[in-house]
């Protein structure tokens, strides 16, 4: 029987290129995001693609800003689905934060939705789950979880916290049948950002995916994409000079 996919932040980036990774590989679908008209294109994409109709593909909003919502927002598409097998946190935003110009407000937001909203996603798979029996939450952090970069402090704070807070989950819940998997994307070619053409190994938002649920479904607790070269750098991160990332910022 096909597995169910949950996935936040489904309405662009490396949430909707996964959408159509998972769908190649025979998924059911939830979509979730703040912009439900382009989820009604997604979903009409994704149709077009996969004409069969083998697929349940059911649409839904979700503003993780409104943390106490997040639960109430996503148990109707659950319900929709007759239960999912897999979350894939993936709702997030960047911006440029450099201290000391009055971008308090902005830094807050990017925290308030990298990380709280992450945490209150995280809080409503698990819960899930736990009365399911089963199930795997995967969790999209980043590469700048192990590396400041200037103008970017609160993105990097953010996704540090929430590397942490899914370790703890992991810990927490594998006893439980509840898989935690970490997936630290470097530099993907997607919105989020501009100019991300201009950062070492950027890749394409469907390469990503394509590894990340590689990743999935060998229910690793942890993993880089791309994972070349990032992989082999990785005990590098926290300890280039800050020279080279001032350059890039």
């Amino acid at each position: 029987m096909n597995k169910t996919v949950l996935i936040t932040g489904a309405s662009s980036g490396i949430g909707r290129a996964l959408a159509f990774e998972f769908a190649a590989r025979g998924y059911h679908l939830g979509l979730a995001a703040r912009r439900l008209e382009r989820l009604q294109t997604l979903r009409d994409e994704l149709r077009s693609r996969y004409p069969n109709g083998a697929r349940r593909i059911e649409i839904g909003a979700l503003d993780v800003d409104q943390a106490q919502e997040v639960a109430g927002a996503l148990a109707p598409l659950i319900k929709s689905l007759r239960g999912v097998d897999i979350v894939v946190v993936n709702a997030g935003v960047n911006r440029f934060t450099p201290v000391g110009k009055g971008q308090l407000t902005q830094a807050a937001a990017v925290i308030q939705t990298n990380l709280v909203g992450a945490i209150a996603t995280v809080e409503a798979a698990a819960e899930h789950f736990l009365t399911r029996g089963s199930g795997q939450i995967v969790g999209i952090s980043s590469l700048a979880s192990l590396q400041a970069i200037p103008k970017q402090g609160a993105y990097c704070a953010s996704k540090a916290a929430f590397s942490m807070y899914l370790d703890a989950a992991r810990i927490e819940l594998e006893r439980k049948n509840i898989a935690v998997c970490q997936v630290l994307p470097g530099f993907v070619l997607t919105d989020i950002m501009p100019k991300m053409e201009k950062y070492p190994f950027a890749v394409s938002a469907e390469q990503a995916a394509r590894e990340i649920v590689t990743l999935v479904e060998n229910r690793k607790p942890f993993g880089i994409v791309p994972a070349y070269p990032w992989k082999w750098l990785r005990p590098l991160f926290g300890h280039f000079p800050d020279a080279l990332w001032r350059r890039l910022a």
